[in-house]
């Protein structure tokens, strides 16, 4: 009866460290880099400008638009002045604050697909892996897509 009191205990005690077990810290720039989204079909490169963090689309895998053989540009914006700007090279994430964790928030995302912008925030899973969740109003009604590092 013993053994299976220890074996009993150890479970219990392996379980609950386990579930304890500490949330990674990253520094506040661990974030830079360029990386490429959920769908594989664009990368962007987020900098840093004073003590905010920023993102710029710097590849497209299909950067010209078949039917016209030119650069693919913004042509799903709203603002109709806007829609002849080319995507490459076109910021499409501003204003995220590092929370001093492993979470870039209170910033917005802009998305060439549909031509809207989203809050959003960033969610640092490893040195590698960037949850980037867009949504409207509070976090649970959105969407969100994992980056992968490139450099």
């Amino acid at each position: 009866m013993k053994p299976l009191r220890w074996l009993a205990l150890l479970l219990l005690t392996t379980s609950i460290l386990t579930a304890f077990k500490p949330t990674p810290q990253y520094s506040s720039d661990a974030v830079l880099g360029t990386w490429l989204n959920g769908t594989k079909q664009g990368r962007i490169q987020i900098y840093k400008k004073g003590d905010k963090y920023f993102g710029k689309l710097v590849w497209l895998k299909e950067p010209t638009d078949p039917a016209t053989g030119k650069p693919r540009t913004d042509r799903r914006n709203s603002e109709t002045n806007l829609r002849s700007r080319p995507l490459v090279g076109l910021d499409v994430m501003q204003d995220f604050s590092f929370d001093g964790g492993r979470v870039w928030e209170n910033g917005l995302i802009y998305n060439p697909e549909d031509g809207k912008e989203y809050n959003c925030k960033l969610t640092l899973k490893n040195p590698n892996t960037l949850d980037v969740r867009g949504y409207v109003g509070i976090s649970l009604l959105g969407k969100t897509q994992t980056w992968t590092r490139i450099e």
